[in-house]
């Protein structure tokens, strides 16, 4: 059964943002951050076309996640480390676990589990063992193939960027790890020496923007498109939706759409937001609901009940409007929505 609910998915914007990503790398390798669910895209199908374009690297955040991608085929990182209750999926080889405390560590070590990669906080103090436990030895023996990091301010011009670089620099040569790795899509704009071997980017894949450096360079991947579930003509000093934050100064053309913030379609774009079918453009009127959302059709009276239109959701331009990060709008995006890759 079909939805009236759609995700238009753009493959060719999809490779082409990972093939300039992996240029902006030089040397290094380009991996993807595929962790929720693709960013909201569906996992499977990104992996699908990035592999095609030559990535090897994947990154989820849990080994659900990582199961899900199993049968593809591809190197997959898990970075939320590895729990006691996932040590049976660990082993079954699915994946790599990306060890972030002394516990889990230990507990590697304990199972004999092989090849992993460890995260070193370098600045960010959410997940990863400390510099200095790196140099008091705590990795000595570990089959480590990736020992990475996290920019916590790459999105913006902070010392704190130069000085995690150089952490993650001084520990060159310190452990048996085959490759450092530090740069997100942001840290990827930064410039060559925050490549390193292996970059890891995410939101830029999807067309996001986190650094003015990337605009022009990624292509917007994701639209969606709402089926209209019934017009109506508002008339003049009516209003609609709820708490009537539109009232209509002359006689309006409205068409209902299936789309909600239930769906990611976020309340911040009430009467702000806009749909297009062609040329025309057609705002959003008054407060966007559960499931529904209302748009002015004026400059389409030709729509009917069962039409589709498009919504305006370039990441920059939508994450100004709504008052979402640029994140939340991808990873938001709902699961009533069939995704159509083009």
């Amino acid at each position: 059964m079909s939805a009236p609910l759609r995700l238009r998915l753009d493959a060719a914007a999809l490779t082409d943002n990972w093939r300039a990503l992996d240029r902006m790398s030089g040397a290094a390798a380009c991996g993807a951050a595929v962790k929720a669910n693709g960013y909201g895209l569906g996992a499977r199908g990104v992996v699908e076309r990035l592999a095609g374009a030559g990535c090897r690297d994947f990154f989820v955040a849990t080994w659900a996640e990582a199961a899900a991608l199993g049968d593809l085929g591809v190197g997959v990182s898990v970075l939320h480390g590895v729990r006691e209750e996932d040590m049976p999926t660990a082993r079954s080889g699915v994946a790599r676990p990306v060890l972030n405390t002394v516990t889990q560590i230990a507990r590697w070590r304990e199972a004999d589990g092989g090849r992993c990669d460890v995260m070193v906080d370098t600045g960010m103090n959410r997940l990863g063992i400390s510099v200095e436990e790196v140099g008091q030895g705590l990795l000595d023996g570990l089959e480590i193939d990736t020992l990475m990091s996290h920019l916590a301010c790459a999105d913006e011009d902070s010392p704190a960027n130069a000085r995690q670089c150089a952490a993650l620099q001084g520990l060159r040569g310190r452990t048996g790890a085959k490759r450092l790795s530090l740069a997100n899509s942001a840290g990827i704009a930064l410039g060559a020496d925050y490549a390193f071997d292996l970059t890891r980017p995410g939101l830029a894949l999807y067309g996001g923007v986190p650094r003015g450096e990337l605009a022009g360079m990624v292509r917007h991947v994701v639209t969606p498109e709402a089926q209209i579930l019934q017009r109506r003509t508002l008339a003049s000093g009516e209003s609609i939706g709820y708490n009537a934050l539109y009232t209509a100064t002359a006689p309006t053309e409205v068409a209902i759409l299936n789309i909600g913030y239930a769906d990611g379609y976020w309340r911040g774009f009430s009467n702000a937001g806009a749909a297009r079918v062609g040329d025309a453009v057609l705002p959003v009127l008054g407060r966007v609901s559960m499931d529904l959302t209302a748009i002015c059709v004026d400059a389409a009276p030709e729509l009917a009940e069962g039409d589709w239109v498009a919504i305006d959701y370039a990441l920059p331009h939508a994450a100004s409007l709504s008052g979402m990060s640029q994140y939340e709008l991808l990873t938001g995006l709902g699961a009533r929505a069939e995704r159509i890759w083009a």
